[in-house]
């Protein structure tokens, strides 16, 4: 009798996390600088210029951002390993014994708890502490470099969306066109992001559009108020 897998989400949170981001903020704020600048301009070239130069800003910021942020994290991590690994050499007895009151607290009976953690000691002792002492495991891991391509990626290819729209709107209707195509873009990749994730859709298309009309209405009346009408 076959057994049927069960489909989780959890090992895709790594990378859809930063891809997720990538898009939306590449939509977002390419998006708002471009609504920005045509609040202030009445001629294309500045708002063309000022979204190509956001994306490409923007893709670098964020793979930056993400490889410095993520390899933070996995420096925490490669540290606890570390320390980890030490305490298995010159305590053992402490540390199955640490392990153990783990299971214990989980629910496991104290004897089983002890079996439990002499036979996952015996397998792979760091590996066992690492998952459940630590709650480290290949899942969940930090990945840096797979974090920044995917954010600087996505960032891309949300903010070329924009800067076609640049290109191609009426420049009188700049601002309407933007916004328009970008709640479009917003919404859509919302539920990419919902289905990949395996969560609600609806939640996720109305949370990320509230936050972009909000975004790109702050930045028009930015442009209005402060910027200086180029010709």
């Amino acid at each position: 009798m076959e057994t049927q897998t069960e489909k989780h989400y959890i090992n895709r949170s790594g990378w859809l996390r930063a891809a997720v981001l990538g898009a939306n903020d590449g939509i977002l704020s390419t998006t708002s600088l471009a609504i920005g600048i045509a609040a202030a301009s009445q001629t294309r070239n500045p708002i063309v210029l000022a979204a190509i130069a956001g994306v490409v800003a923007g893709a670098l910021s964020m793979a930056a951002g993400e490889y410095v942020s993520v390899s933070s994290q996995s420096d925490v991590e490669t540290s606890d390993l570390e320390r980890e690994k030490m305490e298995l050499e010159t305590m053992p007895e402490s540390e199955l014994a640490e392990l153990a009151d783990i299971y214990e607290k989980r629910g496991l009976t104290p004897q089983l708890a002890m079996e439990v953690a002499m036979q996952l000691t015996a397998h792979d002792a760091l590996e066992a502490h690492a998952r459940d002492e630590l709650g480290i495991n290949e899942i969940t891991q930090a990945q840096p470099l797979t974090a920044a391509l995917a954010s600087a990626l996505a960032f891309t290819i949300g903010g070329a969306l924009p800067v076609l729209v640049s290109f191609f709107a009426p420049v009188k209707e700049m601002i309407f066109y933007q916004y328009g195509f970008s709640i479009i873009f917003l919404a859509f990749s919302g539920a990419v992001a919902a289905q990949a994730g395996g969560s609600g859709m609806v939640k996720s298309i109305i949370r990320i559009c509230i936050w972009g009309t909000f975004a790109m209405g702050m930045s028009a009346l930015v442009g209005h108020l402060f910027g200086v009408q180029t010709q």
